[in-house]
Parts: structure tokens; C-alpha cells; sequence
């Protein structure tokens, strides 16, 4: 008797799949960590994963983490964060250079970040480097060592140190600009003015607000928008590549877009939060639902989901930025560390109000959660779709699986978040990284940590 010879490392069996442009009821053929087969597979005694009645989506690649390592991993590091990435459907993270100690400002930081996470990391991970004042010099060495992009603050990223990553002023911004643009390397920037925000706090501690109102105030739309196009001006005048991170108002998303439709090479953030919570959540919360630019106003959230149903944004992002709680705890909101930690929560909170709730095409999500980053920080073609020869990164979602978040589901380091006590519509149920099952919801994290450092393909 013929024994047929099993052809796949794995099938992702009767899933949903989000295809580029539709969803179809597929299996996957995975061999070699790759996508070696889309369509209807026969038995072959190939091992199989049942997704019948699943959702199956291109793993997020979350292009905006804080993992705070080397120096700051009793924060976040990399083994917790990517166990909370990896539950929540993330395959691949870029990670920001800014809470490491040293930052990410040199080729020698980056050696000790890189050493931070080899055999740390569950998923897949790139790295950003940092522009600052006094690194002009370092650009072309971090570019040529394998950084996905820059990121620079156009405001203060917090309470300085002596090796603590700083805004740039305007002559290093320009000039910054000039070398990436030779470089042909993008520059992501928190876009919000230093003088308007730092004018503006000191005005409500002197009149005594310190609270979440107080803290709203000191840093309106208007901080936002002047940076954005002070920014947008700069590249202009440089051609450098721009990508704006969190964007929390539709005034900037708009200049962003009339920039692009004008021949800009700039592209665009936003983040769960900014979609979900409002500034009423600060006042009921507190300072766990603490950010920079931070949530603004119900009406303004509608606003955001309007440009983003009209697919405005190139990347949904978890920004997440962990701290120990006693951070959170005890003094003002305006002194309270400023950090939204949400990392595991971002495909199910925009696939079950995105899709589920307001009933955007899955195929639009997929194109913010993964397609989006992996176009623009040179991830693609290897990372970012479901298609043949990709990655075989998957998260499958059940739409059917309504849950309330509470602190013991989370797997980052310090079990705070702002999703607490909220129902998600949909759980993550399994995440595969290059075909293997890094997690489930009945086993949690699976196997030894085997993220490999992506280098970005430049075209």
C-alpha cells in the first residue's frame, strides 16, 4: 500500500485569510518557515492547525515599541515585551531607540541593544536608530549597520540624563534631514512643539493644574499641527523621507495628506489609543492612560476612524511604553510617567471595533497592521502579506471569543494598561513566527525565544 509523503511543515487549516485585496477560506501550506502553498491542500499527513471559523491575518508588525533594553529591561525587556507582542498577534516589532541605556545613537549602542535581544526575543524584531543632538557624525554608520529608520522628538521625551536621548533643535532637524535624504533612509518624528508645550506646562503648574485637564491643555492640537508642518517644511527643503508616529488629530493627518498628494515622501501613524480611549479616559483612569500627544476628544476620535476608513494612515502602532506602576501611582497626572502600555492589545482592539463594530474591510486592516510597515521600513517582501514565498507569520483571531481584559492576561513585565476591565469582540488564538507556533491561548508562549534580527532590504 502507497503511503502518500507529507509535503508541508505545517497547514493552517479552513482559515478566513486576508489576502491583499480580499478574504478567502484558504489553507496554507507552510515548509521552510515560508508560505510554500495557498488553495485547497489534500491530506497528506502533513500536521495541520485547525482554523475553521478563524480569522486569519498577516502577523502585525508593530513598527513602534519601547523594550527599554540594554540598561532599562526592569521596565520592559525583550523577553516580556515580545511574549506580549506575540499574544497579541505581532510577528515582527521595529523598536524605538529612546529608554535604553546608552540609546540607540551610535553603532556601538546598537551592538549592545542587538546583544539585548539574541536569544531574548520571541518574535522577529528590527531597530531604530536615533537622531539627536551631536550624532550627525553617527547617521551614515548606523544606516550602513542595519537600522530600519530614525526617529527624532521635535519635544522634550522626558526627564534628561546624563546619556538620556533628547529633542533635536531646528539646525540639527535640517540638517539630520539633509544626510538621511543622501542617505535614502526615512525619519520618523514625534511631532509636537517644544515651545508651545513646554510654555504651556508651566502654565498650568503655576495656576495649579496638574491634573488630567491640566495636562490635556498643555499640549493642544495646535502643538501638534505647527510641528507637523514645520517638519513637512524641512523636507521640503531636503527630500528626506518622513514618517510622522502617533498622530492624534485630524488637522495633522490632513497636512500630512495634502504634503503627500503635493510629492512628499512622508507617511503616517496612528495608535489604538487615539481610536479607542478619550481624554475623558484620563480623568476616569488616570495616568495608566497617560500619553504624548495625549487622547483628545470623542468628537476627534470619530475623526480619526473617518480618515482611516478612507485609508489615510499608512500604519496602525501600539506605541507602547511600559513603566513600573508606582510611575503611574501617586503623584500628579503631570508628573506621572507618560506612556501608554498596550502592545498586546492593538489587532484585537482594531479588528474588533475596526472590522467587527464598524465593519471595515479586513483587507484595509491588514494594509495598517503589517503591509504598511513592512513597505516602508524595507520588511517587504519577506514580511508583511499573506502571499507565496512570505514569512510564514500569521495571527489567527476568533471573532467569535469576546473577552474582559484583566491585568493576568498580560504577559508584558508590569501588568498595567488603560484596557483593563474592557471586553475585547475577538481573541487572539494563535501566532506563528517563519511557520512556528510561538503562541496559543490555551498553552501561552511556546518554545525557546528564536526572533531573528530583520535587516532592512533597501531598494
Amino acid at each position: 500500500m502507497h503511503t502518500q509523503q507529507a509535503q508541508w511543515d505545517l497547514i493552517v487549516r479552513g482559515g478566513r485569510v486576508v489576502l491583499a485585496d480580499a478574504v478567502q477560506t484558504l489553507d496554507i501550506g507552510i515548509r521552510d518557515g515560508r508560505i510554500a502553498a495557498l488553495g485547497a491542500l489534500p491530506e497528506d499527513g502533513s500536521p495541520a492547525l485547525a482554523a475553521d471559523g478563524l480569522i486569519v491575518m498577516p502577523g502585525m508588525i508593530d513598527a513602534h515599541v519601547h523594550l527599554n533594553e540594554p540598561g532599562m529591561g526592569h521596565w520592559e525587556g525583550f523577553a516580556s515585551g515580545s511574549a506580549a507582542l506575540a499574544a497579541g498577534g505581532c510577528t515582527t516589532y521595529v523598536d524605538m531607540p529612546l529608554n535604553g541605556i546608552p540609546p540607540t545613537v551610535t553603532t556601538d549602542a546598537l551592538t549592545r541593544k542587538l546583544e539585548a535581544a539574541r536569544g531574548a526575543s520571541h518574535i522577529d524584531y528590527a531597530l531604530w536608530g536615533g537622531l539627536v543632538p551631536g550624532n550627525l557624525q553617527e547617521l551614515e554608520a548606523l544606516a550602513e549597520a542595519g537600522v530600519a529608520g530614525f526617529k527624532a522628538f521635535m519635544s522634550s521625551p522626558g526627564d534628561p540624563g546624563e546619556e538620556a536621548f533628547r529633542e533635536v533643535d531646528d539646525l540639527t532637524l535640517l540638517e539630520g534631514m539633509r544626510i538621511l535624504a543622501r542617505l535614502g533612509r526615512v525619519l520618523a518624528l514625534h511631532a509636537e512643539s517644544e515651545p508651545l508645550t513646554a510654555s504651556l506646562a508651566t502654565a498650568m503648574r503655576a495656576a495649579g493644574r496638574t491634573g488630567a485637564a491640566g495636562y490635556t491643555a498643555s499640549r493642544p492640537p495646535v502643538a501638534e499641527l505647527e510641528a507637523v508642518r514645520r517638519a513637512l517644511f524641512y523636507a521640503e527643503q531636503t527630500g528626506c523621507a518622513l514618517h510622522f508616529v502617533h498622530i492624534s488629530t485630524a488637522a495633522a493627518a490632513e497636512a500630512i495628506m495634502a504634503a503627500r498628494r503635493a510629492g512628499a515622501d512622508v507617511t503616517l501613524e496612528t495608535c489604538p489609543h487615539y481610536l479607542m480611549l478619550t481624554e475623558q479616559t484620563l480623568l476616569t483612569r488616570g495616568a495608566v492612560a497617560k500619553c504624548a500627544p495625549p487622547l483628545r476628544s470623542a468628537e476627534e476620535r470619530e475623526r480619526l476612524w473617518a480618515l482611516t476608513a478612507q485609508g489615510a494612515f499608512d500604519f496602525i502602532a501600539s506605541d507602547h511604553s511600559p513603566c513600573p506602576l508606582e510611575l503611574k501611582q501617586g503623584a500628579t497626572i503631570m508628573d506621572a510617567w507618560g506612556g501608554i502600555a498596550g502592545a498586546q492589545s492593538s489587532l484585537e482592539l482594531i479588528v474588533g471595533e475596526g472590522h467587527l463594530a464598524r465593519g471595515l474591510p479586513l483587507p484595509l486592516l491588514a494594509r495598517l497592521l503589517a503591509t504598511g510597515p513592512a513597505r516602508r521600513l524595507g520588511l517587504a517582501p519577506r514580511k508583511g502579506e499573506i502571499r507565496l514565498g512570505a514569512d510564514a507569520d500569521l495571527a489567527l483571531v476568533d471573532p467569535n471569543r469576546p473577552y474582559r481584559l484583566t491585568a493576568a492576561h498580560l504577559l508584558q513585565r508590569h501588568r498595567h494598561s488603560p484596557y483593563i476591565g474592557d471586553t475585547m469582540r475577538c481573541k487572539v488564538t494563535a501566532t506563528l513566527s517563519r511557520g512556528r507556533l510561538v503562541y496559543t491561548a490555551e498553552e501561552g508562549i511556546r518554545g525557546a525565544a528564536a526572533g531573528m534580527w530583520m535587516r532592512p532590504i533597501q531598494t
